[in-house]
């Protein structure tokens, strides 16, 4: 998708919802939804009022909280094992707090912070002033690693430790500016590089010149979505009358395709309403990063790099992200299609997002049997404590794999 011959909506628009979004309720949260929404279609003047604090009840207390909480710290640094004078690399520095953890932890330890986002890539430079010589900050890709890291020195076998955090980060998520969350209103951006490259479509540009059926299949793929044939269509028909570039603006036109009960009638983990819009933003994320394809990059460096003996900790949060990072360390040909028992393939028909659940209760002597030559599994998959996801809930999905390399 060439971007010379698409216009830019990641800033401009907003259009009115569709009546099906606001429902015939008469209830007080259906009269409030109404009012905001009001409110908010006023294209000569920036909206001020209260739509972000109804769509998210813990607003209010996110004063009060860390601006940025990693997962599973503990874990990690029991796993990595780092021992003091040796190099770790983080492929996803994001905010830093696993990085952090390990430079208090770890005396005289050397982190190299690679992240693909200019803004962590700036926390990372403040990072290195406060532990000079000891971070060495990097901008850059996973597929553009191999390029940067010889210019610190770091060749194959020249790290002991490296960790991969994939996915969004929260520092990425609660910026509206950057249009990743649907509960925020903001320009629909969703690339993670920032401006870096001004030529790579942002999420406006995708929702509005793919096909409809090319939105039904990235739906599928990415979002692992059930009802894409009619988001997609709702996409297509709302597009044609005025062109999609505010993140809310998608959220009220996916939520228009179902009946006004269903608008949070999906449950996350922790049994909290989820939008019906959660999907159809975590497919427009992943294709507009090509967040799969940059995460098997990231993989092949740590493999490179790490010397023999050397760990690696990898944090997902999805499936799509888990089972590429399990295919991986077990050595399989990601290009085949994946093997699933008899159990697996009859689940999967029956209802799609119980894949990773069944993928849980893996045989172990059919783990053992799939064994890589270029890792060892140090532990089935790893879930944060009930204490923890009650304190950070962004790590209800989070899993971590390890291994050391041979």
């Amino acid at each position: 998708m060439e971007r010379a011959h698409m216009p830019l909506y990641c800033s401009r628009f907003m259009v009115a919802p569709c009546k099906r979004t606001l429902g015939n309720t008469s209830d007080h949260r259906s009269r409030m939804f109404r009012r905001c929404w009001r409110k908010l279609w006023r294209p000569e003047r920036p909206y001020t009022g209260s739509v972000t604090e109804f769509r998210n009840s813990e607003m209010s207390t996110q004063n009060e909280k860390p601006f940025h909480t990693p997962v599973m710290v503990k874990e990690v640094l029991q796993f990595l094992d780092i021992k003091a004078g040796q190099v770790v690399l983080d492929l996803t520095f994001g905010a830093g707090g696993h990085s952090k953890a390990i430079l208090q932890s770890v005396p005289g330890v050397t982190v190299v912070a690679a992240d693909r986002d200019p803004t962590a890539f700036q926390m990372a430079q403040h990072l290195a002033e406060e532990y000079p010589g000891q971070v060495k900050p990097v901008l850059g890709r996973f597929s553009e690693l191999n390029n940067l890291l010889p210019a610190l020195g770091l060749g194959p076998g020249g790290v002991d430790a490296a960790l991969l955090d994939a996915g969004c980060s929260s520092m990425q998520m609660d910026s509206a500016e950057r249009g990743f969350s649907l509960s925020k209103d903001g320009p629909l951006d969703m690339r993670m590089d920032g401006d870096r490259y001004p030529d790579m479509p942002c999420a406006a540009d995708v929702v509005n010149a793919l096909d409809q059926q090319a939105l039904a299949s990235m739906l599928a793929a990415y979002g692992e979505e059930r009802h894409t044939r009619k988001i997609a269509a709702a996409i297509a028909q709302a597009r044609s009358v005025y062109p999609i570039g505010r993140t809310l603006q998608l959220a009220s036109i996916v939520a228009g395709a179902f009946p006004a009960s269903a608008l949070y009638a999906r449950r996350d983990r922790l049994q909290r309403p989820s939008h019906v819009a959660t999907k159809t933003f975590q497919a427009l994320r992943i294709f507009v990063n090509d967040e799969l394809n940059e995460l098997h990059a990231g993989l092949r460096v740590a493999q490179t790099l790490l010397r023999p003996k050397g760990r690696l900790c990898v944090l997902t949060f999805h499936s799509l992200e888990d089972r590429l990072t399990k295919r991986f360390l077990r050595g399989e040909d990601l290009a085949a299609p994946p093997r699933r028992s008899l159990r697996q393939r009859a689940k999967a028909q029956i209802r799609l997002e119980e894949e990773e659940h069944e993928e849980e209760e893996e045989n172990e002597e059919e783990e053992k049997g799939r064994e890589s030559k270029y890792w060892v599994s140090l532990k089935k998959v790893i879930k944060p404590s009930e204490e923890e996801v009650q304190e950070n809930p962004r790590a209800r999905s989070a899993k971590l794999r390890t291994a050391v390399r041979r």
